[in-house]
């Protein structure tokens, strides 16, 4: 830094500061980058092999001079150039990565406790971003999905853990897609794997299931019952109104129950026949003939 002040012809007094650049170059780095430049001369061919790198199509490289990030950004896929002793290269993975979140404690809003664990996927936008803001994108990213899976949960009823998992998953992505974002991370996808309930809860649900299953069956079958009675009511009139329908009826039940190959057999028999024995008169006797 460099101070000082002049006299103006107004008689004015003019100070001011001059701030070196941060991003120039000193003697010193000069120095070594020439005696890379000649290093490599001295040994050529054979300095070849430690200068020419390659990074594969899904990989990029992040170059280093004496500390300081080389110009024109991340370099590849393909062939690139650095000078020994003086460049440091550091290469990036674009591909897609998962990782197993370790299950967590989770106690929900209701005062229930859960083991929960889950599944991330990530991705490298942004190779520079990954390589100078942060010292471990990938150690930083488990971290924070192990925190955000806590703190998301720890929201939710045991309910809407259960039955919501879709929405929960979304909501995580986001927050940690936010999160990882001045990374250079990008989260693509987030899965809630298991929820493994305690022994005692898990034996109250299911009687509290079972119990629910009986009383809708025993609704069901009540309406059943109902519209059985309705239907009977409807049959009964129509075969009063023709009694030979009754008597097809009793045809029918018949046929059905010799088809079931059983031993008994029913034979309807008419109740017009037993009339004159339930009115409780005996056989009409004929008048006595006149002397």
């Amino acid at each position: 830094m460099d101070f000082g002040c002049h006299d103006k012809d107004s008689g004015e007094v003019e100070c001011y500061f001059e701030i070196p650049n941060p991003h120039a170059v000193g003697c010193v780095e000069k120095f070594a980058t020439f005696f890379s430049f000649l290093l490599v001369i001295i040994t050529f061919p054979f300095s070849l092999f430690e200068c020419f790198k390659v990074v594969q199509e899904f990989e990029r490289a992040v170059i280093f001079r004496l500390g300081r990030l080389r110009k024109g950004g991340v370099r590849g896929p393909g062939l690139f150039f650095i000078l020994p002793c003086v460049d440091t290269y550091r290469k990036v993975d674009l591909r897609t990565v998962s990782f197993d979140v370790p299950p967590q404690e989770v106690l929900t809003r209701d005062s229930v406790t859960v083991a929960v664990d889950a599944v991330v996927y990530y991705r490298i936008k942004e190779p520079l971003n990954a390589v100078v803001r942060v010292a471990d994108y990938s150690a930083s990213t488990r971290l924070l999905a192990a925190t955000t899976l806590r703190n998301v949960l720890g929201m939710r009823d045991l309910a809407q853990l259960l039955s919501d998992r879709e929405a929960i998953s979304h909501m995580m992505q986001a927050n940690l897609d936010v999160a990882t974002d001045p990374w250079g991370v990008e989260v693509e996808r987030v899965e809630i794997k298991d929820v493994r309930l305690p022994v005692q809860l898990q034996r109250a649900m299911a009687a509290e299931a079972e119990a629910d299953r009986e009383a809708r069956a025993k609704i069901i079958a009540a309406e059943g019952e109902i519209k059985a009675s309705k239907a009977l009511r409807e049959a009964s009139l129509v075969m009063i109104d023709n009694p030979t329908a009754l008597q097809l009826r009793y045809l029918q039940s018949l046929n059905t129950i010799s088809a079931e190959k059983s031993s008994t057999i029913i034979f309807p028999f008419p109740m017009d026949f037993l009339k004159c024995f339930l009115s409780g008169s005996g056989p009409s006797v004929p008048p006595p003939l006149p002397v």
